[in-house]
């Protein structure tokens, strides 16, 4: 069986393939072919961490993340997240191979706002107000820059430093954020751990909002201002009620809220604003091994 670190995790996800392999899973998912149940989260650590159990399966394969999120590792140098991946066959249970469990989370939630882009926008964005310097946000610069050519980023988090570091490690059309930059912003993401707002702008047409951070129904990254003036999507239409605590404060309809599967046929109604929350499932670590087995030939 292959064991495959970070760097070599990244290098078989490489955001086109894996672009590729969730469209075709989100479908699936929306059909019921992929059994993916809801994620375990066990308390660690005296309380000071959580367990991730995720399993799932397809006729072709079975994955299986097993993770841990410490958050306030970083303080000690250590990564918030650790863990692995790991893939088998779904005809026998044989093992295939482990991919890296963060490049994972971070490459597939980055990869699904790249499509929730390419489908919920009229014309590829020129410019994006990203928040956020973490792993995550880390991801989503880096797939924006991408997919995108050209595109001008600005970024902002609570500390400046960090902004500036973060910057300085990628090319020169990411700056840190500057006054009337969420004006211009085409696309805005949200990728931190916030309990309140830190985008609440009323919402435009002409820029998509994507919050990724926000997992549990006491992190509210985006306010209610934006959310209720917008057509609202979601990655997951199962785990979103109990885990999309900003679409829940804002007291959403979830009967109207539509599966980002559907907008892979049929395109939202660009004269009005959207909203997608991504809040991440299994069955997208799934498409994550389908690609890094393509990827492996």
């Amino acid at each position: 069986m292959q064991i495959h670190d970070a760097t070599e995790t990244a290098r078989l996800l490489a955001y086109p393939r894996l672009i590729a392999a969730l469209e075709k899973v989100l479908p699936a998912y929306q059909r019921g072919e992929i059994n993916s149940p809801e994620r375990l989260v066990v308390p660690v650590g005296g309380g000071t961490g959580m367990l991730l159990s995720m399993p799932c399966s397809a006729p072709d394969l079975i994955a299986h993340k097993l993770v841990t999120i410490y958050n306030g590792n970083p303080s000690a140098g250590l990564p918030a997240l650790q863990g692995q991946v790991t893939c088998l066959d779904a005809t026998n249970g044989r093992a295939l191979f482990v991919l890296d469990g963060p490049t994972v989370t971070a490459r597939r939630t980055a990869a699904i706002s790249m499509l929730g882009i390419q489908r919920l926008r009229a014309t590829p964005p020129r410019t994006a107000l990203l928040i956020g310097v973490g792993a995550q946000g880390r991801a989503h610069a880096e797939a924006l820059l991408q997919l995108f050519p050209g595109i001008r980023i600005a970024v902002r988090a609570r500390r400046p430093e960090a902004v500036r570091a973060f910057c300085a490690a990628l090319n020169a059309t990411v700056r840190p954020a500057e006054a009337g930059d969420a004006e211009a912003a085409e696309v805005v993401i949200a990728a931190t751990s916030s309990k309140q707002p830190v985008y609440d702008r009323p919402a435009r047409p002409e820029c998509l909002v994507i919050g990724v951070g926000a997992y549990r129904l006491d992190m509210v990254e985006i306010g209610a201002p934006t959310i209720t003036g917008s057509q609202v999507y979601v990655d997951d239409p199962v785990g979103a009620p109990v885990e999309a605590g900003d679409v829940v404060a804002a007291g959403t309809d979830w009967a109207g809220v539509r599966p980002l599967a559907t907008a892979l046929e049929t395109r939202p109604d660009f004269s009005r604003p959207v909203f997608l929350k991504s809040v991440g499932c299994a069955a997208w670590d799934l498409a994550a091994c389908r690609a890094a087995r393509e990827a492996l030939g």
